[in-house]
């Protein structure tokens, strides 16, 4: 007789393995990918529009979520993209030592950036299936930690591990074929762990023909409530342009970083560059993001947005200074990326708010999610073409334009409608 399914198990056991397995490959696919492309020598130009397109499955998940809704359970999804993304990991690894390797490795990317869109889709709904409203209350700070924490080891450790073996080696296709090699056998031990220890909950079944024919005109009913919110086109111009300097900014960072100085970069090792932007920018970031919704909950996001909009914006000058002074201190680059990553952390919580902020109200959660769409849509494309400009440019002149592509986010911030009491903590719950 076979052993009766768990329908609910210790959320310690799979919730932060979960939130791991969710963080890692966005930030190889978003970042490390392009301190791979560097190391091989690829142009700054290809680089920025290849790695760009890669946003592509995060733009448009919401279209496909109804799909991992209706065919197949969450459960089954979560532990099959696992799988898929360590195989695609593994074959980015084999990749690495061909001749074409930069098309090669892009198709392995965009299998992974596919499979890890659609195991967002799977974990966040699997969360709420499986776990009670007290728990998902409980866990929520959890998760995005260990969230970050992945995210530290994608963008600062694992590209540490490359540059060590890289050095010591002086092969830089082999330090990350290694690499990779050790990412997708973790993806390997998620899936199969996930396989085995996620419960079952009695909601997580697939759809049915006469679900899936309703669930289609729910969609389409939601996704038309969406665009006939009041001020839609403020809403949506706010999306794209909040973060139109820093789009441009971000694919440019680590490349800046690399780039020798004779080029106009700062001539960083592989090594240097993990522990500057992967680890102590991440690290500021965080502190950044928790500052922010911690006094957005004290005095609503209306008190501190046009803070957070100085924040979010203002220290990106700190690369204007870089590239002028090219600074040959460490620990200087290090202030420098750290004041602007958690300047960024601080003035995304106001983003991240107004997202949950324009989702209110009926089919909040499918309107959260195409709020999420547009977001990657605002960083992939002024992404594309950030270094065919900052090629134009040069670095300095980059640097200075992007401190001028912030007028836009200003200047959504002010066509925006936003209620005073948005965001603060309520203080009757709260005594």
């Amino acid at each position: 007789m076979p052993a009766q399914k768990s329908t609910h198990r210790n959320p310690w056991a799979w919730v932060t393995s979960l939130y791991l397995a969710e963080g890692l490959p966005y930030a190889i696919v978003m970042n490390v990918a392009v301190i791979l492309y560097k190391g091989l020598g690829i142009s700054n130009t290809d680089i920025a529009l290849y790695t760009s397109w890669l946003y592509l499955p995060w733009v448009i998940k919401p279209l496909w979520s109804p799909v991992v809704d209706i065919l197949r359970t969450r459960r089954e999804w979560i532990w099959a993209m696992q799988i898929i993304i360590g195989g695609g990991m593994a074959g980015l690894a084999m990749t690495i030592p061909a001749a074409r390797v930069f098309q090669y490795s892009l198709a392995c990317f965009w299998l992974v950036a596919f499979a890890s869109a659609t195991q967002d889709i799977a974990i966040d709904g699997f969360y709420l299936l499986a776990t009670t409203e007290k728990e998902q209350s409980f866990f929520v700070g959890i998760r995005n930690t260990f969230y970050r924490l992945l995210t530290i080891f994608g963008q600062g450790l694992l590209v540490i591990f490359a540059g060590i073996i890289e050095q010591r080696t002086g092969n830089v296709r082999a330090a990350w074929l290694v690499a990779f090699l050790v990412v997708a056998g973790m993806f390997l031990a998620f899936g199969i762990y996930h396989r085995f220890t996620l419960p079952y909950p009695v909601l997580d079944k697939p759809g049915t023909v006469q679900t899936v024919a309703f669930f289609w005109e729910q969609f389409f009913h939601t996704f038309g409530a969406f665009f006939r919110k009041r001020k839609i086109v403020c809403l949506l111009l706010f999306l794209l342009f909040y973060r139109f300097a820093e789009a441009q900014l971000s694919k440019m960072v680590s490349l800046f970083l690399l780039d020798p100085r004779a080029a106009g970069g700062l001539g960083l090792t592989t090594e240097q560059v993990g522990i500057a932007y992967g680890t102590v920018g991440i690290a500021a970031l965080m502190c950044g993001g928790v500052l922010g919704g911690v006094v957005a909950s004290r005095n609503g996001l209306k008190f501190w947005l046009w803070w957070m909009v100085l924040a979010i914006h203002l220290p990106d000058a700190v690369f204007v200074y870089l590239a002028q002074a090219q600074p040959t201190q460490f620990l200087i680059i290090n202030l420098c990326v750290a004041v602007e990553q958690f300047g960024y952390g601080f003035g995304f919580t106001a983003y991240m708010l107004y997202m949950i902020y324009i989702s209110r109200g009926e089919h909040a959660t499918a309107h959260y999610a195409i709020c999420t769409g547009f977001m990657a849509l605002g960083m992939m494309l002024p992404g594309m073409w950030s270094g065919w400009l900052q090629v134009k440019l040069g670095y300095p002149h980059f640097f200075i334009w992007v401190l001028l592509a912030t007028i836009p986010g200003f200047l959504m911030v002010k066509l925006i409608p936003l209620d005073a009491d948005f965001g603060k903590q309520n203080k009757q719950t709260a005594s």
